[in-house]
């Protein structure tokens, strides 16, 4: 996994991009990419931190899971984390925080102590919104001014383990799962939440 920084700044608070955990969702990954090449020219009050690829295993290989099998946004240690069938697509993993790239990222955030995280994701058909956990629903509402996507508290059906509960929950951050409509192309994704992206992380829209 490689981290990106723009606007390294001392003492800035951070905002934290991250997508990619599910390898079969590349459009998430499309738009983190756009967003870091973009935002580099732009000024910010904050440090952004990147993540474009967190399932490198999986995005290599267009599949949900990791080599090993798991779930990324299934693996954290939330206080729902359950277990599961090792050969389903949801399958948690042998223990909470079990794989490495789980570890890497709650390494990271521990570290750097993000004020505000967006993590993408994509979604079929009428499902996709502005998902938040903890503290962010004014962050979500702020995306929704932008990308015109729903804000909402739940995805609609139980995500033990998952990183927006970790993290939002667990941790007390503004977290947002921006979910993409995964039948729209890249390049709509890309012109319908530039700005939202922008306005999370403390940048002025462009053209």
């Amino acid at each position: 996994m490689k981290k990106h920084v723009i606007g390294d700044r001392d003492g800035a608070s951070v905002v934290l991009v991250l997508a990619g955990m599910h390898g079969d969702e590349p459009k998430g990954v499309d738009l983190a990419r756009r967003f870091l090449d973009w935002g580099k020219s732009r000024a910010t009050r904050y440090r952004v931190i990147v993540v474009p690829v967190v399932n490198p295993t999986g995005y290599a290989r267009r599949r949900r899971v990791t080599d090993s099998g798991v779930d990324l946004n299934r693996n954290f240690p939330t206080d729902n984390w359950c277990t599961g069938r090792k050969r389903s697509r949801y399958y948690p993993g042998p223990s909470p925080a079990s794989e490495p790239e789980t570890r890497w990222l709650m390494r990271l955030i521990r570290r750097e102590q993000p004020k505000r995280i967006v993590t993408i994701h994509s979604i079929s058909r009428d499902q996709f919104c502005n998902n938040y956990d903890g503290p962010g629903k004014r962050l979500a509402e702020m995306m929704a001014r932008r990308n015109g996507y729903p804000v909402r508290a739940s995805i609609g059906y139980p995500t033990p383990g998952s990183f927006g509960r970790w993290a939002g929950d667990g941790l007390g951050i503004a977290t947002v799962t921006l979910e993409l409509p995964s039948h729209h192309s890249g390049k709509r994704c890309w012109a319908d939440n530039r700005d939202a992206l922008a306005a999370a992380s403390g940048m002025r829209g462009g053209q």
